[in-house]
C-alpha cells in the first residue's frame, strides 16, 4: 500500500520535538535550573518527588517574568537571546533555542508562578499537555517556581523507558551537581521526597565550592592547573596520580561555563595521566575553558551537552601542557616524553595527529564471539580458542588437589601434571571464583569472620553517590562491612570481611558506586548485589605476576574442590584448561 506524505499534527510534532530535549527527568532539572541562573538567580530549590518521576519543582529568586513574557515563554521558539542569525555565534547564556519549556509543557502538567521586582503581582500560568489551562494574577516573591508533575502522561510509551526511582534521583542529582561546580555565587538545595540531600551555600571560592560538592577526598588530592594560549584560557583543579577511580565520571569539563562532553576534552585531560596511573583506571578532574564565542558552535544539539571548536587541536593543546605542567609539580616526569615539542609549532600538532592516525590503524580491534583482540594478534588468539575447544575441560571433572604441582610460569599461570595431560590453571580467575563463592555464601548465612578496623574509616561522598550507596547498606553490612551514615554524606566503616581485609577502602566503595550505577537500572537488586559481590573478588584476588608458595598453591587447589562452579571465574572466564595427551600429540603431529 502506497503511503502519502502529510504534514504531521502540530501536537504530534512537539511530543516528537520533546523527545529530543527531555530524555528523562533529569532533563528537565537541567533545563529549569539552566532557566534559573540565567534569569540570575542566587538561590535555588529543586524538590523531587520519586525521583523526580512523579514531580519536580523548581523554585529561583531571579529576574522573574511579567504576564505578557510568561505567556509567550510557553511558545515554541520563543526566545529573549536570538534576534538575528549572527546572534548565534555570541551566545554567552544557557538556553536561546526557545524549545526547553514548550517541549516540557508537552508531555507533564506544569504550573508556573512568576513575578518581577516592579510588577504588582505576580502571574500563574498552568498547562497540560502543552495546551493552556489558566493564565491569572496571584501573589507570589520575586522570581520563578516550576512545578512539573505527571511527566510523560500523555506520552505513557516513553515512561516505560524511566528506571528505578533512586537511579532516576541519582540522574537527578548528576545534573545539578553539574551546574553547580560552575556557579559558586548561587545557593542551590535538593530536596528528595521532602528530605534534604544537597544544600550548597554560596561561596566567592570556586575551590571552596568543588571540594564541598566532591568531598574532601577529592579536596586533599588536587592540584591546581592554569594555563593561556592566544585567545583559550584554562583553569581549574585535576587529581594527583595517587588519586584516582575506575570511570571517567570524576571529569568535568566546562567551555564558558556550559558543562559538555566532547571526546576530545576528556582525551586531552587523559593523556598527561597514561604513564603515571594503572590502566583502567582515571583521574578525577575539573577545568573550565574560557575562549571567543566566536569560536565555539554550542547549537549542534537539542540538549546543548556537545560542542563543536574551531580549532581543536589549538584546545587539546592548552589542556595536555596545562595538566602536565601541574602535574610535573606533584611527581618526577623524567620517564614521561613530552607529548607536545617546547616549539608547538602547527607541523608539531600535525605530526602528532599523524601518529595516532597510525597508531589507530595498527591497532584496529575487531569484534568476534569472545572478546576483542588486535587484528596482528589473530592467529594467536584462534589458535588457543581452537586449542581450548578441543581440550577436554567440558569432559572430565578435575579433582585439584590430587594434580602434582609442576611451577608458574608468566607468573601467572599454574601448570599441573594429571595422569592423561596437562592443566593450566589461571591463578587469578580461579582465586577470584573462590573468594566470590565465599562472599556469597557470607550473604546467606550472614555469619562469617570480619576483621574489624583499629580506627574506622571515614569516606565523604558525592551527594548522588551517597543516595545510591545508601539503598545496599544492609547487604553490604549482611557480608561483614559495617557501614553507617555519618551525616553530611560521608559514611563511616567499622569492620571488613576478613577474607578480604587487605583492601583499599576508598577505591572499593567508588568502584561498588559504579558497579551499581551501571547495573541498578534494568536489573534487579540481587543481579546488583552479585555484580558487588564479583567486583570485590576480582579486586581481592590473587594478581598475575604474583609469585606463588606451594603451600598457598595447595590451598587453592583445596578451595576450588570445595566450591562447585571451578570452571569459570565470576566473569565467565575459564579458571583452568586441561590439555589430553591426544592434543599434545596433534600439536607435535604424532596424530
Amino acid at each position: 500500500m502506497r503511503r502519502r506524505i502529510v504534514i504531521m499534527p502540530e501536537e504530534l510534532s512537539c511530543k516528537i520535538a520533546a523527545g529530543e530535549v527531555v530524555e528523562r527527568p533529569a532533563s528537565i532539572v537541567k533545563e529549569l535550573v539552566e532557566n534559573s541562573l540565567d534569569a540570575a538567580a542566587t538561590d535555588i530549590l529543586v524538590e523531587l518527588e520519586n525521583g523526580g518521576k512523579k514531580s519536580i519543582r523548581i523554585t529561583d529568586n531571579g529576574e522573574g517574568m511579567d504576564r505578557d513574557d510568561a505567556a509567550l515563554a510557553f511558545e515554541r521558539y520563543a526566545t529573549s537571546k536570538i534576534h538575528e542569525f549572527e546572534d548565534i555565534y555570541d551566545i554567552r547564556s544557557f538556553g536561546f533555542r526557545g524549545e526547553a519549556l514548550p517541549s516540557i509543557a508537552s508531555i507533564s502538567k506544569l504550573e508556573m508562578l512568576t513575578k518581577r521586582k516592579e510588577s504588582i503581582s505576580g502571574t500563574r500560568i498552568s498547562l497540560e499537555g502543552g495546551k493552556f489551562k489558566e493564565i491569572i494574577d496571584a501573589g507570589c516573591p520575586v522570581g520563578t517556581s516550576m512545578f512539573v508533575n505527571d511527566i510523560f502522561y500523555s506520552t505513557p510509551a516513553r515512561r516505560k523507558f524511566l528506571k528505578k526511582d533512586f537511579t532516576e534521583q541519582s540522574h537527578c542529582i548528576d545534573a545539578v551537581v553539574r551546574l553547580a561546580l560552575a556557579h559558586p555565587e548561587v545557593r542551590i538545595r535538593v530536596l528528595t521526597n521532602k528530605r534534604e540531600v544537597l544544600n550548597l551555600p554560596k561561596t566567592e571560592d570556586l575551590y571552596e565550592r568543588i571540594s564541598f560538592v566532591l568531598g574532601d577526598d577529592f579536596k586533599k588530592n588536587t592540584l591546581p592547573v592554569e594555563a593561556t594560549d592566544e585567545n583559550v584560557r584554562l583553569e581549574g583543579f585535576i587529581s594527583k596520580p595517587s588519586f584516582t577511580r575506575s570511570n571517567t565520571k570524576g571529569i568535568f569539563c566546562y567551555v564558558n561555563g556550559r558543562f559538555v562532553r566532547d571526546s576530545l576534552l576528556n582525551n586531552a585531560v587523559l593523556t598527561p595521566y597514561r604513564r603515571l596511573i594503572e590502566a583502567k583506571r582515571f583521574p578525577s578532574a575539573v577545568i573550565f575553558i574560557d575562549l571567543p564565542p566566536s569560536d565555539l558552535d554550542v547549537n549542534v544539539h537539542p540538549a546543548k551537552m556537545e560542542v563543536r571548536f574551531k580549532n581543536p587541536w589549538n584546545i587539546h593543546k592548552v589542556i595536555v601542557n596545562g595538566l602536565t605542567s601541574s602535574l610535573a609539580d606533584a611527581v618526577h616526569l623524567s620517564e614521561v616524553s613530552a607529548f607536545y615539542p617546547s616549539g608547538n609549532t602547527k607541523a608539531n600538532f600535525e605530526d602528532y595527529g599523524k601518529r595516532v592516525q597510525e597508531s589507530l590503524k595498527r591497532y584496529t580491534i575487531l569484534s568476534g564471539e569472545g572478546k576483542p583482540y588486535f587484528k596482528d594478534r589473530t592467529y594467536d588468539t584462534i589458535r588457543f580458542q581452537s586449542l581450548f575447544e578441543e581440550s577436554t575441560l567440558s569432559k572430565h571433572t578435575v579433582i585439584f588437589s590430587s594434580l602434582r604441582y609442576l611451577c608458574q610460569i608468566a607468573g601467572t599461570y599454574l601448570i599441573f601434571s594429571a595422569p592423561d595431560g596437562i592443566v593450566l590453571v589461571d591463578q587469578h580467575a580461579a582465586h577470584e571464583r573462590v573468594l566470590f563463592e565465599k562472599l556469597k555464601n557470607v550473604s546467606y548465612e550472614k555469619k562469617f569472620e570480619k576483621q574489624v578496623l583499629l580506627i574506622p574509616e571515614i569516606i565523604n561522598l558525592a551527594p548522588s553517590d551517597f543516595t545510591l550507596l545508601s539503598d545496599h547498606f544492609e547487604f553490604l553490612n549482611d557480608i561483614c562491612f559495617e557501614v553507617e551514615d555519618y551525616g553530611g554524606n560521608s559514611i563511616l566503616i567499622k569492620s571488613v570481611p576478613a577474607i578480604v581485609s587487605n583492601i583499599d577502602l576508598k577505591t572499593i566503595i567508588s568502584d561498588i558506586i559504579e558497579e551499581a550505577v551501571k547495573t541498578g537500572g534494568s536489573t534487579s537488586m540481587q543481579e546488583v548485589e552479585d555484580k558487588i559481590l564479583t567486583l570485590l573478588a576480582c579486586k581481592c584476588a590473587v594478581k598475575a605476576n604474583h609469585k606463588l608458595t606451594e603451600p598457598e598453591v595447595e590451598s587453592l587447589c583445596n578451595d576450588l574442590d570445595s566450591i562447585k562452579f571451578a570452571s569459570t571465574c565470576p566473569h565467565g572466564r575459564p579458571t583452568y584448561v586441561k590439555i589430553g595427551i591426544q592434543e599434545m600429540e596433534k600439536m607435535f603431529k604424532r596424530r
